[in-house]
């Protein structure tokens, strides 16, 4: 059973960890240069999905991870919306400098996503290395001390995540 933890200590871990999910929001967004929300607006938008959610957060680690997915899941919702054609996705309003993403990156954001949810249902300690490691930025050292576990076998995690990522994103029909 589910613990639900207060409010008070989402909003404590958000304050006490800011910085750092600043910091991640900045990496993924120089990541997708499509994406045109500042740093500061992904990580507000991504506090708010999180304190809508009754999803029980039990500690740093799962704090992050579940900081990354809701990142990752509002990147992949923005660019759908920006390509909808029935809000106009084919018009791009844009300011300078002018540089135009590269063909695909959107496609490949919104694989991604779907591999990682996938991934999470085989196996979600995978996922959670995967989140942390490539959207939080997390070292493997850092996810060692985070898990409680030696390096080596957090290494080992994310060695299976990568070969189960890259099957299940070649699985994928194109789009």
């Amino acid at each position: 059973m589910a613990t639900i933890e207060p409010p008070e200590s989402r909003e404590r871990l958000f304050e006490t960890l800011y910085q750092e999910l600043h910091r991640a929001a900045q990496r993924e967004l120089r990541r997708n240069v499509a994406v045109t929300l500042s740093p500061t607006t992904l990580l507000h938008e991504t506090y708010l999905s999180m304190s809508s959610s009754s999803e029980a957060i039990g500690g740093r680690a799962q704090f992050m991870t579940y900081a990354a997915r809701a990142m990752r899941g509002l990147l992949i919702d923005y660019l759908r919306s920006r390509q909808a054609q029935k809000r106009g996705g084919q018009f791009e309003i844009t300011t300078l400098p002018t540089e135009l993403p590269h063909a695909g990156e959107d496609v490949e954001l919104e694989k991604l996503g779907v591999a990682l949810d996938d991934l999470a249902r085989v196996d979600a300690r995978l996922a959670q290395c995967v989140d942390l490691r490539f959207f939080c930025g997390f070292s493997l050292a850092e996810i060692a001390e985070l898990w409680d576990v030696s390096e080596r076998t957090v290494q080992r995690e994310w060695d299976k995540a990568r070969v189960l990522l890259h099957r299940l994103i070649s699985d994928l029909p194109v789009a």
